[in-house]
């Protein structure tokens, strides 16, 4: 009759230790992601400031008001293109990352269910009779809660995609923006 209050302190000590560990796990994963952000970041300035005075010396040494826009209208092309990568690269660290919280919460989950689900078993061996109906019920609960975390992370995923989908029709819409921008640009 005792074994089964020490199966649920069990069971809760392991639970704990395996919140913990997935918690350490997302935390390491947001830094790996903030790293990547603060790297790409680093590069891109530091490139941003010798173009941006290359480009300075260049506007200096126009001759004329015609070289200086010639020059000034050269840059509008490579610019938007850079911008563009940047913010690919962007969204490519996010979503990685996002990935990578969704896989390990898929994987807690996954276990955390697989764990109660042996827990219930284990504790209905040594059920009392007549208590089937309990049991029963106990087992539809979580297995409708699973069903509805499934269901939830389908939606989570079609949104991060639906998401990733905008950004990158946001960008190709920029970019013929700043083509034909730095077109018609040339051409005056």
């Amino acid at each position: 009759m005792f074994a089964i209050p020490e199966q649920f302190s069990n069971a809760t000590k392991a639970n704990f230790e395996s919140q913990f560990a997935m918690f350490s796990n997302l935390t390491s994963k947001a830094f790996e992601g903030m790293e990547k952000l603060v790297e790409l970041n680093m590069t891109a300035v530091k490139a941003t400031l010798e173009e941006s005075a290359a480009t300075t010396r260049q506007l200096l040494s126009a001759k004329d008001p015609q070289e200086f826009f010639s020059l000034t209208s050269a840059q509008a092309q490579p610019t938007a293109e850079k911008a563009m990568s940047y913010g690919r690269q962007v969204a490519a660290i996010a979503t990685g990352t996002q990935a990578e919280f969704t896989r390990a919460a898929e994987q807690q989950v996954a276990e955390t269910s697989r764990k109660v689900i042996s827990l219930v078993d284990e504790v209905t061996k040594n059920a009392p009779a007549g208590s089937e109906n309990l049991v029963a019920v106990v087992k539809a609960s979580l297995t409708n809660a699973n069903a509805g975390y499934e269901h939830l992370s389908k939606t989570a995923k079609q949104a991060a995609e639906a998401v990733e989908t905008n950004v990158t029709t946001a960008m190709n819409q920029f970019a013929q923006a700043a083509q034909g921008a730095a077109a018609r640009a040339t051409k005056q």
